[in-house]
């Protein structure tokens, strides 16, 4: 199933389209706008200020300026802590989002392509889900993107009596006890096969389980087997009046960081075991990882920190070298000196391949490296 597979991108398609699309040059900015003191606002300010002042002097046009900074002052104000990135050029955002958390320090960069990369590091991890809140009425199914935002909403409603068991004895007694389970058995039916409906129609990377707890167990089991792999059970939440939002939401995050910590396991064995063979779908460096993009033959980017490293690039998919050399001889005569934590991912992009930020778990050379689609 499609869905069992969490794509590590924290930059939606649109947007990754819509940057693609743009022509330079790009002005990227990270902040934090964290909302959590009175003066906030006052704050905030002061720093749109200082990034239409530093944009500018970097050689921004003042509508692109204007862009950015319009983009950050008219958002809602965050709950709490924040960081927030914001791409534009030609006078228009072309990528804005909240972080999932506050950059180290603020950036303000102008360059002939954008900056990426902290989306990829401080991003929220991109996986859409499918939360189901259960209980022996019935559920509520939303559909959430990578975003976390709903993109459609149902409510499946079961049978309503008999639902709830009473005291007493005898042979009726007894009937009506395995009526009530039948009807519950019976709702938990109807939401399982709804829920692989929507699972089978939207493709989510999970199924977030939130209700009663012999409710959401009961559904669980009745999940096809293909649905329970990405299924996880949640203990915040409920259709109850009263039920804290707060804790649910909170709950979702933690469980959408243990996933991305998962696919960055998954994809560090992968990489320790396709540099361990000759003929393995692996390499490392700078040098490495350019010829792979040049040829087209990257699969996910693997980036740490390549510091000031340089590589000459492009208009194109496929243009980047290390040297103008070596993109004279594709015939690009109009190539030039680019930042290799701008250029790289970029090319990744345009590509079709994944980009990861990638922590202790590998040693990059260089502070780069790639998964290759063949070898």
């Amino acid at each position: 199933m499609a869905g069992s597979t969490i794509e590590e991108r924290t930059v939606d398609e649109d947007q990754v389209k819509a940057v693609l699309a743009a022509e330079g040059p790009f002005a990227s900015v990270f902040l934090e706008d964290s909302h959590d003191t009175e003066d906030a606002e006052r704050q905030l300010e002061l720093k749109l200020r200082e990034i239409a002042a530093r944009l500018g002097e970097r050689g921004a046009d003042d509508a692109t300026a204007e862009a950015v900074v319009t983009a950050i002052r008219d958002s809602e104000p965050p709950v709490g802590r924040s960081g927030r990135g914001v791409v534009a050029a030609g006078g228009r955002v072309v990528v804005d989002r909240r972080l999932a958390d506050a950059p180290a320090a603020q950036v303000e960069r102008v360059s002939p392509l954008p900056y990426l990369l902290p989306f990829f590091s401080h991003g929220a991890p991109s996986i859409p889900y499918l939360l189901v809140t259960v209980d022996h009425r019935g559920a509520d199914l939303v559909t959430r993107d990578g975003e976390g935002r709903e993109v459609a909403t149902e409510t499946v409603t079961g049978e309503d009596w008999p639902l709830h068991k009473v005291r007493g004895g005898g042979m009726a007694h007894r009937r009506m006890q395995a009526d009530v389970e039948e009807t519950r058995d019976k709702n938990l039916e109807d939401v399982a096969g709804r829920v692989a409906e929507r699972v089978a129609a939207v493709q989510p990377g999970l199924v977030l389980l939130v209700g009663e707890v012999q409710a959401r167990r009961a559904l669980h089991e009745k999940l096809p087997t293909a649905v329970q792999d990405v299924t996880r059970e949640l203990e915040a939440g409920s259709r109850a009046a009263g039920a804290s939002q707060e804790d649910l939401e909170q709950e979702i995050r933690t469980v959408l960081a243990g996933e991305r910590l998962k696919v960055l396991d998954e994809l560090a064995e992968s990489f320790r075991t396709g540099l361990g063979r000759e003929d393995g779908l692996a390499v490392t460096g700078l040098a490495e990882v350019v010829r792979a993009l040049a040829e087209a033959n990257v699969d996910t980017l693997l980036i740490g920190d390549p510091g000031d490293a340089e590589v000459w690039a492009g208009r194109n998919a496929g243009e980047i070298a290390l040297d103008r050399d070596g993109l004279t001889a594709f015939g690009v005569e109009d190539g030039r000196r680019q930042r290799a934590d701008e250029a790289v991912p970029w090319a990744a992009l345009v590509s079709g391949a994944s980009v990861t930020v990638m922590d202790e778990r590998v040693d990059l050379k260089e502070g780069i490296g790639a998964l290759l689609r063949h070898s």
